[in-house]
């Protein structure tokens, strides 16, 4: 089923494929849509009752006109569709949005499965470099010039033309500036990740940014129970890269839920 969920000041695009046992929530990141979990959806949703949903600004949700919190906007969501508890499956902007979530309400979250995730409060983790390099393409209009930005430093995996990284990288970009001053950054949460007491999973790209990389280091050492998989082949598209090992992470973390 495909609905229009309100949240604060808006709405967003989710689709609830239905079904029993705790469901699994797919957060997308910020270089693509909740299309990145089509090479991962049907066998999941075989099993599982499966949510997903567009963030404001991508895929089929509208642009926001008023401040808003990935978080808050997780926890619509999850009361939209009733459900008491999950497992919250998370990749790079979606992973914050797992943690973030986890941490505010961890009554709710049955497992963590965090694939190349960022979190909010490390330091360093943001590129002054890149932000500028965007900034600037974007002021001259350039939008070849920011996909190959984007393909060259996330999708470092690829063979050109990656037809498929490319699509979902070009259907992303322009939420990149229409969520921009109106999406508000949750409060600190890796000096909080010793908090986290349900089962966790973090998946890491040897191929992804070196920024990552370590933060997603530093991030399994912080979580007390975290199983950290180091994919060598993989960039900052797991689901893209390495579909069969995003399922089998999945998977195994419902066993265990």
């Amino acid at each position: 089923m495909e609905t229009m969920v309100r949240v604060k000041d808006g709405e967003v695009w989710a689709e609830d494929t239905g079904g029993d046992g705790v469901p699994v929530v797919l957060l997308h990141p910020g270089i693509a849509d909740s299309r990145c979990w089509e090479p991962v959806l049907p066998e999941l949703v075989a099993r599982h009752r499966v949510i997903r949903y567009d963030a404001r600004g991508f895929g089929r949700s509208p642009s926001p006109t008023a401040a808003y919190s990935l978080a808050e906007d997780l926890r619509a969501v999850l009361d939209h569709f009733g459900v008491g508890r999950a497992v919250l499956v998370g990749t790079s902007m979606g992973g914050v949005t797992a943690v973030s979530g986890a941490l505010n309400e961890p009554s709710r979250v049955a497992g963590l499965v965090l694939l190349v995730p960022g979190v909010t409060g490390y330091p360093e983790l943001e590129d002054p470099e890149l932000t500028a390099r965007i900034a600037e393409l974007a002021t001259a209009g350039d939008m070849g010039g920011l996909l190959a930005l984007a393909l060259e430093t996330w999708a470092a995996a690829g063979t050109p033309p990656d037809d498929r990284a490319a699509e979902w990288l070009r259907a992303a970009i322009p939420a990149w500036f229409t969520t921009y001053g109106h999406q508000t950054e949750d409060p600190p949460a890796f000096p909080r990740l010793g908090e986290l007491a349900m089962p966790c999973t973090l998946l890491l790209g040897e191929k992804d940014t070196a920024r990552t990389v370590r933060c997603n280091e530093d991030m399994a050492a912080a979580i007390p129970d975290c199983h950290l998989v180091r994919l060598p082949d993989c960039d900052h598209l797991p689901t893209l890269r390495a579909p069969e090992a995003v399922r089998d992470l999945v998977l195994e973390m419902c066993a265990r839920s």
